[in-house]
C-alpha cells in the first residue's frame, strides 16, 4: 500500500505573487525559519519514500488565500490532494467553497488554534457557519478541523445537525494524555468516536503528548483503536511545521505504533487516508 502523509504544507519563496497575510496577524515562526517549497516538499517525500500526501493550507501564512496549494497540486496530479482554508462564517463562505474545490482542492479546513492563535476560537458552531457544514454534508466534502480539545463540546452540537460529516481532527484535537489511562482528561475526544464521520490525525504533536507522565504510546494508540477503529486514523507528519524531516518523523512515528497490528498499521499510514480523500488515492503516485 501507498504511503501517504495527510498533512504537509508549502511555503512559497514568492511574496509578491503570494503575499504573507495569516489568521491571527502573525506569521508562524517556523515559516519564517525553515519555509519548503513545493519542489522542496517533493524531494523531501521522495528521500522518505512517501508516495502522495495531502498538502494543508498553511493558514499562519496565507491565511484564506490557498493559491499555492492549488498550484502545488496542479503541479503534481495524483499525487498531491489540496485541503484549503475557509471563512466559516462569511456570508460566501458556501460559494467560496465551491470555488476552490473548483480549483482542484478537495477539502476544506477550518482553524480554530494554532502557534500564533492560543487558546480555542469560540466562533466555532456559530449558526452562521452552518450553510458551510451544511454543503460539506450534502456534498460529502471532508472537513480537516485545527482545534484544541477544549472545542469538542461545539463540535458535538454541530455533529448533532449534521451527522453526516467526515470530520479529520489536526494532531487528534491536542488532548492532555498525562494522566495516563482510561485517559478521563481526554473523555471528550474519546466520547467523540460515537459519531462514525469523526477520524483523527496521529501526527508528532499527538504521539509526543502520549509519551508523558502516565501515558505511554501503546497505551494511547490502544485506547484509539477501541474507539474508533484503526480506520479512522491516519498519520500526518506535519512537515515542514514539525522538527525533522518527513524521512526521520516517518521512522520515529513507525517505533512508536510498533504495538499495533500490521494491518492497523497499513490502515494508519495509507488505507484511512485514501478512503477520506479519494482525490489523493486515485492513480499518480511519484511524478517528479
Amino acid at each position: 500500500m501507498d504511503l501517504i502523509d495527510t498533512h504537509t504544507h508549502v511555503i512559497s519563496p514568492d511574496t509578491t505573487r503570494y503575499p504573507v497575510d495569516p489568521i491571527g496577524g502573525r506569521q508562524s515562526d517556523w515559516s519564517r525559519a525553515h519555509p519548503v517549497d513545493i519542489d522542496g516538499l517533493v524531494r523531501a517525500l521522495d528521500d522518505a519514500g512517501i508516495a502522495k500526501a495531502v498538502v494543508v493550507q498553511a493558514s499562519t501564512v496565507y491565511g484564506h488565500d490557498n493559491r499555492y496549494v492549488v498550484e502545488a497540486v496542479r503541479a503534481h496530479p495524483g499525487r498531491f490532494a489540496g485541503v484549503f482554508s475557509v471563512d466559516a462564517l462569511a456570508p460566501d463562505a458556501v460559494e467560496r467553497i465551491r470555488y476552490w474545490l473548483d480549483q482542484g482542492l478537495s477539502g476544506f479546513r477550518l482553524f480554530t488554534t494554532g502557534t500564533t492563535m492560543p487558546g480555542q476560537a469560540s466562533w466555532l458552531g456559530h449558526e452562521d457557519s452552518h450553510p458551510a457544514w451544511a454543503y460539506a454534508e450534502e456534498h460529502d466534502i471532508p472537513v480537516c478541523l485545527q482545534m484544541t480539545i477544549q472545542g469538542l463540546p461545539a463540535l458535538r452540537n454541530l455533529l448533532r445537525h449534521f451527522p453526516g460529516v467526515r470530520v479529520l481532527l489536526d494532531h487528534c484535537a491536542r488532548p492532555d494524555l498525562a494522566d495516563g489511562p482510561p485517559y478521563r482528561q481526554a473523555k471528550e475526544l474519546f466520547d467523540l468516536a460515537e459519531f462514525p464521520g469523526v477520524h483523527l490525525k496521529l501526527t508528532h504533536r499527538a504521539l509526543a503528548a502520549s509519551a508523558k507522565g502516565a501515558s505511554t504510546p501503546a497505551a494511547f494508540l490502544a485506547a484509539l483503536v477501541r474507539a474508533y477503529g484503526a480506520d479512522r486514523l491516519a498519520w500526518g507528519s506535519n512537515f515542514p511545521a514539525a522538527d525533522g524531516t518527513p524521512a526521520s518523523i516517518l521512522a520515529e512515528a513507525r517505533a512508536q505504533v510498533a504495538s499495533l497490528s500490521e494491518v492497523d498499521q497499513e490502515l494508519l499510514f495509507g488505507g484511512t487516508a485514501a478512503k477520506f480523500y479519494p482525490a489523493v488515492a486515485i492513480a499518480g503516485g511519484r511524478r517528479g
